[in-house]
């Protein structure tokens, strides 16, 4: 009798997402914790990357590559924003339309391999002003929450969680879960103030949120988690 074949989750997205290589640590994608919270026969597909946006994951065939892999009853998690919204980088940034409808791209090729995508609007960036917390991304979170609601696709809302998060630690104790690092470090020995990149603790902390988020919808991922 063959053994069934594993629950895989696929997950597209950016740097805040991905997997990275041994000289970027502590910097974590909070993909790689988001893999450690599934049960045995679950297989997390990490082929979030760094500097990628909807655009250049098409263009460089990453997408295609998830696309082919993906088999019925799969998941298909997509966070993207932070480097779409670079629209002076020709081969990155989208405008907001374009963004939209590559989205509603990925959505649409998922289903139609009857997968079953997930939206995720970007984490927010640890940027306060005057002791507030300031928004970055502009109207690329409300794409992706127009997207899901026109294709009524589940959406996991990132920014909102993340900046109430944020907003409630407050600036100080926010710099906790994103890579900030004195002098001296191996990877980085001249130290590092990064308010866009999660260290351990926050990869850890926001794939909790998604958690919570899965559990909250009651989407069938719930019997797999741990």
């Amino acid at each position: 009798m063959l053994q069934s074949r594993k629950q895989t989750i696929w997950m597209i997205g950016d740097s805040t997402m991905s997997v990275k290589a041994p000289d970027k640590f502590p910097e974590t994608g909070w993909g790689v914790a988001f893999a450690t919270k599934f049960k045995t026969h679950t297989e997390v597909q990490n082929r979030a990357k760094n500097g990628r946006s909807t655009k250049s994951c098409i263009n460089e065939g990453i997408w295609k590559e998830i696309y082919e892999g993906i088999q019925p009853g799969d998941y298909v998690f997509i966070q993207f924003g932070h480097n779409d919204q670079k629209i002076h980088k020709p081969n990155t940034g989208t405008t907001i339309d374009e963004y939209k409808a590559n989205l509603s791209f990925f959505v649409e090729k998922a289903r139609s391999k009857k997968a079953k995508p997930v939206l995720l609007t970007p984490i927010a960036r640890r940027a306060f002003e005057d002791g507030k917390l300031i928004d970055t991304h502009g109207a690329y979170p409300n794409a992706v929450r127009d997207v899901a609601d026109s294709l009524n696709v589940p959406l996991i809302d990132l920014t909102r969680k993340t900046s109430n998060l944020l907003t409630e630690m407050g600036e100080e104790e926010s710099m906790s879960l994103f890579l900030h690092l004195p002098d001296g470090h191996t990877n980085y020995p001249k130290g590092v103030i990064d308010n866009t990149h999660l260290n351990e603790r926050g990869a850890e902390v926001i794939a909790h949120l998604v958690v919570q988020d899965i559990r909250r919808q009651g989407m069938s991922l719930v019997k797999y988690l741990k």
